[in-house]
C-alpha cells in the first residue's frame, strides 16, 4: 500500500502476522487490568462495530488506526477511503489472536482521546446532570450513558474512582452514547457536591433510606437544575456522600424487591424528572 500526495490511505494494509507490531493499539483487549491502565496512559480508545466508529467519527473523534476482516472492508469503505491512518485487514483467525477475543463486530478503531472538560464548563450550560459514585462496572457505565443520550440529561460526571467511560465494554454496550453525552470527571469526591450546589443545582442523592423522598414526589417539584446522584453496585452511595446531598430520593418498591441495579435505577430517576414525565 502506499499514500497519495495528500497522504490519503489508498486501502487497506493485509496483515498476516498477529505479531506485527503495527496492531499494537488491539493487543490483548480482554485483560482489563491491562487496558485500564494502558489507554488512558497512551490517550486511546477503542472503538468497536461500523456504527460505533461511525458515531466517533461524527462525534469529532481522531482515529488513529483501524483493524477490520476483509467482509467488513465494502460496508466501511467510504471510511476507509476517507481515513488518513492505517487500515489493516486481517482474517478473523489473525482478528482473534491479536485481540483475544472474537470479534463479530468485524471492525475496530483505535481512536484518540479528547481532553475532558472541566466540571464548571459541563455545569454552566446544563440542567440535568447524572454523577456517579464508585460505578466500576463497565456495562453499567455504558448502559448509564445510554439512558442518559435517549432519557435527555445534559451531562454525566463521575466520581475519580468509576470505571474508564471509554474502556470498550463501556462503548459498546452504550452503543456510542459515551461519545455523545458530554461527561468529565470530578476531582475531589464527595467535597464536590458543594462544587454542585454552587453552581445553583439541587444535589439528590439516590439511596435506600427510611427518610428518603418518593421519587415521584421529588420529581413533582422540578427543581431548575438537577445532579441525580448515584451510586456503586454493591453498596450504594457513601454515607458521608447522601449526607452531603440536599436531599435523599428513593425509588418505591414491590414487597419482596429491595433495589434495582444502578443503571436500571438511574434510567427511571432519568426519565421520571425529565419533561416526558411532566
Amino acid at each position: 500500500m502506499a499514500e497519495g500526495a495528500t497522504g490519503a490511505v489508498r486501502g487497506p494494509i493485509t496483515v498476516e502476522d498477529p505479531g506485527d507490531p503495527r496492531l499494537g493499539d488491539y493487543t490483548g483487549l480482554t485483560d482489563v487490568r491491562l487496558r485500564r491502565v494502558r489507554e488512558p496512559a497512551e490517550g486511546l480508545f477503542i472503538a468497536e462495530g461500523e456504527k460505533v466508529i461511525r458515531r466517533a467519527l461524527a462525534a469529532g473523534y481522531e482515529m488513529r488506526s483501524m483493524l477490520l476482516t476483509p467482509k467488513w472492508a465494502e460496508a466501511m469503505r467510504d471510511v476507509i477511503a476517507s481515513a488518513r491512518v492505517p487500515v489493516y485487514s486481517v482474517g478473523p483467525e489473525v482478528a482473534e489472536r491479536v485481540t483475544g477475543y472474537h470479534v463479530h463486530r468485524g471492525a475496530l478503531a483505535s481512536m484518540r482521546r479528547k481532553p475532558l472538560p472541566s466540571p464548571a464548563e459541563l455545569l454552566a450550560h446544563a440542567r440535568r446532570v447524572a454523577v456517579l459514585e464508585a460505578v466500576n462496572d463497565h456495562t453499567n457505565v455504558g448502559a448509564l450513558f445510554r439512558s442518559a443520550a435517549a432519557l435527555g440529561m445534559d451531562a454525566v460526571l463521575l466520581s475519580p474512582d468509576c470505571a474508564d467511560p471509554l474502556y470498550r465494554r463501556s462503548v459498546k454496550v452504550s452503543m456510542g452514547a459515551v461519545l455523545q453525552v458530554p461527561w468529565t470527571r470530578l476531582e475531589s469526591w464527595p467535597e464536590d457536591v458543594g462544587v454542585l450546589r454552587e453552581a445553583g443545582y439541587v444535589t439528590a442523592a439516590l439511596a435506600l433510606d427510611e427518610d428518603a423522598v418518593d421519587l415521584g414526589e421529588f420529581a413533582a417539584r422540578r427543581p431548575s437544575r438537577l445532579a441525580l446522584i448515584l451510586g456503586s453496585e454493591g453498596d450504594g452511595l457513601r454515607p458521608s456522600t447522601v449526607a452531603a446531598a440536599d436531599v435523599t430520593v428513593r425509588i418505591p418498591m414491590s414487597a419482596g424487591v429491595d433495589s434495582l441495579n444502578v443503571a436500571a435505577a438511574a434510567a427511571v430517576a432519568f426519565y421520571a424528572t425529565g419533561p416526558a414525565a411532566g
